[in-house]
């Protein structure tokens, strides 16, 4: 398990979206680059990778999406389904991984990259500047129904990170909800949303009160 590239986005400018910039168009480092917990999402640095630009600081960003890592396995299954080239950094993701099955990853989960500490948080959900930079007919639906959407992580220690250093998972949870689990309550089967809560501590707030109100929703009658 390892970091095979850390990407990092300069502004340009987004017709994407109401945001007028994105750092969406990732490239590849040759050297190491540093990681820290930005702040929160409103008021803080952005991203977690310094030098990274985050253009939608409302949806976008802050110590929760502080670093997004995307598999390369999954690079090239997508490379081979729409017939394109998809280099490291193509989905917008700080760290393409290989050996990694992000989608199995449990939230809580700790990582030591480098001299960072890295922990799992929420997974990515598509967005308008992703199809419209992918460009892809119908993008937003096929990313969502393939279930592998990659994940966030926070910034527990910060440190350098660079390509190819090994990925060391010093922690899991016990509570089994993982990142796949998580992204389908948030998009294809949202009444599963309460079965996040067993993630405890390891749920991020916005979640939280996501499963909550949808626990507090009166059930629908049968019949």
């Amino acid at each position: 398990m390892q970091v095979i590239s850390v990407n990092v986005g300069r502004a340009r400018p987004n017709p994407y979206k109401a945001a007028h910039t994105t750092g969406i168009e990732k490239l590849p480092q040759s050297g190491p680059v540093e990681v820290r917990a930005p702040g929160p999402r409103s008021g803080g640095l952005g991203s977690g990778v310094v030098g990274d630009h985050i253009g939608d600081r409302r949806h976008h960003g802050g110590d929760v999406q502080a670093v997004y890592a995307f598999a390369r396995e999954d690079l090239d299954r997508w490379q081979h389904e729409l017939g394109r080239e998809l280099a490291s950094g193509a989905f917008g993701e700080n760290l393409t991984t290989a050996g990694l099955d992000l989608s199995g990853c449990l939230l809580g989960e700790r990582w030591r990259v480098g001299t960072a500490e890295l922990v799992v948080t929420v997974p990515r959900i598509p967005c308008s500047t992703f199809r419209g930079w992918l460009g892809v007919r119908g993008w937003l639906r096929r990313f969502t129904l393939d279930g592998r959407p990659g994940t966030y992580l926070s910034v527990a220690q910060p440190g350098l990170v660079a390509p190819g250093d090994p990925v060391q998972v010093l922690h899991r949870p016990d509570h089994g909800v993982t990142v796949g689990q998580t992204f389908r309550a948030m998009t294809t089967e949202p009444g599963t949303l309460p079965d996040l809560l067993a993630a405890g501590d390891d749920l991020s707030e916005e979640l939280r009160r996501a499963a909550t109100a949808r626990l507090a929703e009166p059930a629908t009658a049968e019949g």
